[in-house]
Formats: C-alpha cells, structure tokens, sequence
C-alpha cells in the first residue's frame, strides 16, 4: 500500500530574494514563443538534488557561495530573468527584461539528508516541499520563471531545488543550466553552455512524421492568465513515487521478459514496455492502453544560440499505438523502439495551439527518456549530488513515467551506469496497483 499522504517533510524559516543578470539587458529584448513551447505552458519541470557534509562544524556551502555566481550565470541565460507578457494580438511572448530569479532560503531541522532519502524509499513525494511551488499567473507579468529552493538539514547536508516553467524550455535546457551554473560556482567558466550528448541510437525520421497531433489534449474551456492544471480536466488525485531499479535488477527484468532480444532494446524501452503491460492490464482495451506518448532528447539544430539559451527544441515528441492483442513485452518494446510516429512537426504546424490551450505529459500514458540528459553533472565544491532526480508538475489523469540513470554515466559504479531511477505520476490506484505489481514480480520496491 501507498503511504499516507500526511507525509510530508517539514521546513521552516523560508526567506526569499531575487538574483538578476550581471549586465543590464533593459526592455529591448524579447524572445517568441514556438507552438511546442506553447503546447508545454501547464507544465513544470521540477529537479531536485542532495548533497551530505562530510564537516561538523559547519554547512556544505553558504547562500552567498550559490548567489554570486548566478550574476554571471543570468548574463548567459538571459531569458530565464525575463517575464511572460502578451503582445497586442494577445499572443504569449518571453520579455528579457532582467528581473530575476527567485530564490528561497529554508531548513529542515528536523532531519538529516539521509534520512529525508529514507522517507523516499518509503514512497513519500519530496518534490512539493523541497522545489518551491510554482504557477505563472493570474499576474504573468509578474511571475518568475524560474525558482531555486535551498534547504538546508540538521546535518549540514543541503537540497537544491528547481522549479521551471516547462514553457522556457524542456529537462535538458533546465539540466544545463544547473550544470552550468555549478561550472562557473567551481571557478570553471565553460566558453558555451554545456548540452546532453547525442542519443547512443539517433532515430531515423523518415517515414514517421505525423500529419496530425495525437500527443497533446486540448483542455476545454481554455484558461487564460492562471497557467495550472484544471481540477476538473484532471479529476484523478495523482500521486508521485520514485523507484530505484539497480542494475541487477534490471539486468533481471530484460533477461526475463524479453531473453536474447533484450540486446535489441535500450533500458528505458524495456522499463516502459513493461510498466505500459501493467497498466493496460489494469486500463482493460480502453483507448488509453492503446496509445501512449514516448519523449526524448536530441542535440538542438540551428545556431551555437540554440546551445545557450534554453529551448524546447531538443525534445522530440512521438506516438505509439499498439493492437489489443499486442502484450508481450518484447512486442512493446519493438513498438517503442522502431513504430514511433514523430509529431514535432504537427505540433509546430496546428493552427489551433496558440489560440487554444492544450495538454502534453498525461494526454496519453507518457514516458520520458533522460537517459543522456546530463543530471548529475551538477556539483558542489567538487561533490557530486548523492541523489538527483527530475519530475513534472501538471500531469494528466493517463500518467507519467521518467527514466533517468542512478548516477552519472561517465562514473565508474555499475549501478550508477546501468541502474535506473523511475518516477511515476498517476491517479493514486493506479500506483498502488503499479506498486505491488513490480514489487510482487520483480522485486522492485
């Protein structure tokens, strides 16, 4: 069973301030919006990282320490300071006009970073009291795009949160940016932004283009300058829960689903096919176990600009639909793997997204691959974070699955490499469902 939902981890003393660019930009600059960055404005991205301290005498670094080199940070992501305004066609564009971030300043005094990871391992969410909560709007001109929480705990350790509208850009951009930003903490000023690498596999796009949009759910009636999920278009209490798959785990699962053609599919396509199993079972032969959403990432095309300033550019949104009878979990991951139908360029050529507002993670039942989105690239004072972990905010009643590594891919621990981190967002018996399944056939808890 999951547990209760009065769990929650305490902080107090929350103080807030803002940080703005090191070089004045003024109200010149403005940056459009593309469909696709329009189709993501009800979502947040929310990352979330640990640090332990190995000192008893004081904390693992100061607000000063993470402040002063956001000046020089917010120069080279300029967007990130400005503000959403409309133009006078009514249209949402990015105003670059140095406002700032937000920052929050917190504790928890009532337990170590340890023990806040126990409570994770007990099924508890951490997202919502570590990462500041977020909505753009009703004010939008005066909503910040980007907020970062620092908690600090009894032991020292510290927690850094982010929380980032999905409209600025997607999980890569916003990866990048935390790893830039502990560059230039570091005294290691990169000459560009740092981006994810290439996937091991690129995809061929030939012959898989969708003429219409079947990834994202127009929400009616459309909202206007309150940017959050509708209730009533959600209508499901969804909860979140992260599973940690090490790797003999998983070497376990791909073994015994799918036998030698498991050789023919990466981590997450196994991962997905078997949690899209489990819950089509549940789904019955409704539409919703038909046809699921897949998201990954790929280096952004177009100039080196693209490689600095954050964008939706570099996700890549597809379909897949099997038949009824399709449930094997190879089967499913082959969908996944070679059936996408890539639909970037519906989204960019619908008319009616702009005009209309429209829902992405949780239309259809959505995986996320952050395989090679460089997480743990983030450090502090040369430490790695010993837990890093990505969701989003505003998820549909279909769900949400990511997949992300435990650890960094360059490290040298086997489970870090080929060990997974699953966050699930679904409507609550749905997970419990989800919950007991992996745990009663393949021991994953």
């Amino acid at each position: 069973m999951l547990p209760p939902t009065t769990a929650e981890i305490p902080i107090t003393g929350a103080r807030l301030s803002s940080v703005v660019p090191g070089t004045v930009r003024g109200e010149n600059k403005d940056r459009e919006l593309t469909n696709m960055d329009l189709a993501l404005k009800f979502h947040y991205i929310k990352g979330l990282y640990f640090f332990y301290n190995n000192s008893t005498t004081q904390n693992i670094i100061t607000i000063e320490e993470l402040k002063k080199p956001m000046f020089e940070l917010l120069d080279r992501f300029f967007p990130v300071a400005g503000r959403i305004r409309r133009s006078e066609a009514d249209n949402p564009y990015i105003k670059c006009n140095d406002a700032g971030v937000r920052i929050i300043e917190a504790y928890c005094e009532e337990f170590t970073v340890e023990e806040c990871l126990d409570m994770v391992e007990m099924g508890c969410s951490f997202h919502d009291r570590l990462c500041y909560n977020q909505v753009l709007g009703p004010d939008l001109g005066f909503s910040p795009l980007v907020l970062l929480q620092v908690t600090w705990f009894k032991c020292g350790g510290v927690s850094v949160g982010l929380s980032w509208a999905h409209i600025l850009g997607d999980i890569a951009s916003a990866s990048t940016f935390m790893n830039t930003w502990a560059h230039i903490m570091s005294g290691h000023v990169p000459k560009e932004s740092i981006h994810i690498t290439s996937p091991i596999r690129p995809y061929n796009f030939s012959n898989v283009i969708a003429t219409k949009p079947f990834s994202v759910k127009e929400l009616n009636p459309p909202v206007e300058n309150n940017w959050s999920l509708p209730t009533n278009n959600n209508g499901q209490n969804m909860r979140t829960r992260c599973f940690k798959v090490s790797a003999k785990q998983l070497n376990l699962l791909m073994s015994n689903t799918c036998g030698k053609k498991a050789t023919n599919f990466s981590r997450f396509e196994i991962i997905s096919s078997v949690i899209w199993k489990s819950l089509s079972q549940l789904r019955k032969n409704s539409l919703s176990s038909k046809v699921v959403t897949i998201c990954w990432y790929q280096n952004p095309s177009g100039d080196s600009n693209d490689q600095v300033i954050p964008n939706n550019k570099s996700m890549v949104l597809s379909t897949v639909e099997r038949d009824s009878e399709v449930n094997n979990v190879s089967e499913l991951a082959f969908l996944i793997s070679d059936r996408k139908i890539v639909e970037n360029e519906a989204i960019n050529n619908e008319e009616m997204i702009g005009k209309m507002d429209f829902l992405v993670y949780g239309a259809n039942l959505t995986f996320v691959n952050l395989e090679d989105v460089e997480i743990y690239e983030f450090e502090m004072k040369g430490k790695r974070p010993v837990f890093a972990n990505f969701s989003i905010e505003g998820v549909g009643k279909e769900g949400l699955v990511l997949v992300q590594t435990k650890g960094p891919k360059n490290g040298n621990k086997e489970d870090d490499i080929n060990g997974r981190i699953v966050t699930v967002v679904l409507p609550e018996d749905e997970l419990a469902h989800l919950e007991n399944e992996l745990k009663t056939n393949w021991n994953i808890a």
